[in-house]
């Protein structure tokens, strides 16, 4: 079962960040949101893998049924449109403009009875 004190998009995070390790990724920033100007949105997880800045968005769920949609029906347009504006600001903020970047999508389904977390992994959700 997960801890009480972590809310499900905590604890989503924590599985992704876990996951992404064991892949060869290494975690730079989590929850990243500009520091100056108007609040953008949020990056929940900046990453390095293979001398490529990896900007990753998590959708977490419980598993309450069947029909439920996927977590990853949740990445819609406008979205996308907030990952691309906030990791422009990252680049900028971070002076790493000239560097390669990418941005994947993480998904992860929690099942309350099990305590299992089925973890999906979409690399380069923008193509």
């Amino acid at each position: 079962m997960p801890p009480q004190h972590l809310s499900t998009g905590q604890l989503g995070e924590n599985i992704a960040c876990h996951y992404l390790g064991k892949k060869g990724y290494r975690i730079v920033v989590r929850n990243y949101t500009n520091t100056s100007g108007v609040r953008l949105g949020e990056i929940d997880i900046v990453a390095l893998y293979k001398g490529k800045i990896v900007f990753v968005e998590v959708k977490t769920r419980t598993k309450k049924g069947e029909d439920a949609l996927p977590p990853e029906a949740n990445i819609n347009r406008d979205k996308l449109r907030k990952l691309m504006r906030i990791g422009n600001v990252y680049l900028q903020e971070t002076r790493q403009k000239d560097k390669a970047y990418g941005f994947d999508a993480i998904t992860v389904v929690i099942d309350e009875l099990s305590g299992k977390a089925l973890v999906k992994h979409l690399p380069d959700i923008f193509l």
